[in-house]
């Protein structure tokens, strides 16, 4: 593994055009007002799970056309008062996975709410929320081409919304704090987070570790990586409809929606990071409209600062929270 593309010094400047579609404002805006006509809603039930300090609740919120998204709800056990809270998104291929597995924010004195992925969590980590969608026609394995021939019937339309009512049903909850929302995430998460920075005002902060879904046709050019090669693999057979999937991504890539967040955000970046390249996450960083901030890992990949990165993550939410 080496460095991509690009030495840091170059990185530090890279801020490359956007071409965004001219309906971009309004297909989201649509495509919110149709969820938001579910009322945003948490219902949780208990979960035993042995843990002293903590307690993990069962949750389920409408998502995109109403549809049941599951996650889990871990709070500080004898915490008083409305909380600050924390939503998070997970790397592609996984879903919520088990409680246990997401000690972190809570321990850290929030309320952390987990948000399953529909249609993923078989490939590292199990998930319980199928994908009901409209995502029919032919597609790469993978999510990253699921109907991507249209982008209202592309996977990640679904998937956006969904992150965007996690915000809107943990918002309801009597126990949290409403203004005090902070979204996270990695990889597929960190887009995830990046785009909900776009859509909904008013959040608190923003911590996107090593983002996917960033300059995505730049992306699919100059890594052979999956997921991004997903993309490639797609356009190589169907090669007469390359320049309708990038039309159709261009709906879904951060950069838009980093040139419409506002509040404060904290990055990462792994400079040998050849899933998410390091040119992408720069391009989204430095098109990101609100106060910002990177850590920069010059010899790891795709896992970034990884558990070193952690203390600045919490110190950052201390300080937005």
């Amino acid at each position: 593994m080496a460095f991509l593309s690009m030495d840091l010094p170059e990185l530090r400047k890279h801020r490359p055009e956007r071409t965004e579609p001219d309906d971009f404002d309004a297909f989201w805006a649509d495509t919110l007002a149709a969820a938001r006509a579910v009322p945003a809603r948490l219902d949780t039930a208990p979960v035993e799970t042995g843990l002293s300090t903590l307690t993990v609740e069962d949750a389920t919120f409408p998502g995109y056309g109403g549809q049941p998204i599951k996650g889990w709800l871990v709070r500080p056990r004898d915490a008083e008062g409305p909380l600050p809270a924390v939503v998070e998104y997970i790397g592609y291929g996984g879903g919520r996975a088990q409680p246990h597995d997401h000690l972190l924010w809570a321990s850290a004195g929030y309320a952390h709410l987990v948000m399953d992925t529909r249609g993923q969590g078989g490939a590292w980590s199990t998930g319980d929320t199928p994908d009901d969608g409209p995502g029919a026609g032919p597609a790469h394995p993978g999510s990253m081409t699921r109907g991507v021939l249209d982008p209202a019937t592309y996977y990640y339309r679904r998937l956006y919304t969904d992150a965007v009512r996690a915000v809107d049903a943990v918002r309801t909850h009597p126990g949290i704090d409403p203004g005090k929302v902070l979204v996270t995430g990695s990889s597929q998460g960190g887009g995830l987070a990046l785009a909900v920075a776009g859509l909904v005002p008013g959040l608190a902060g923003v911590v996107a570790g090593v983002p996917f879904l960033q300059h995505i046709r730049r992306a699919t050019e100059i890594t052979d990586a999956f997921p991004y090669k997903e993309v490639a693999e797609f356009c190589k057979v169907h090669r007469d409809k390359v320049e309708t999937v990038f039309a159709t991504l261009a709906y879904f890539d951060g950069l838009h929606f980093a040139a419409r967040a506002t509040a404060p955000a904290l990055y990462s970046v792994g400079l040998m990071d050849e899933v998410c390249p390091p040119e992408t996450v720069f391009a989204s960083y430095h098109h990101y409209r609100g106060p910002k901030d990177i850590g920069v890992y010059p010899y790891n990949g795709h896992e970034g600062g990884g558990s070193h990165h952690v203390p600045a993550a919490l110190a950052f939410a201390a300080s937005v929270l």
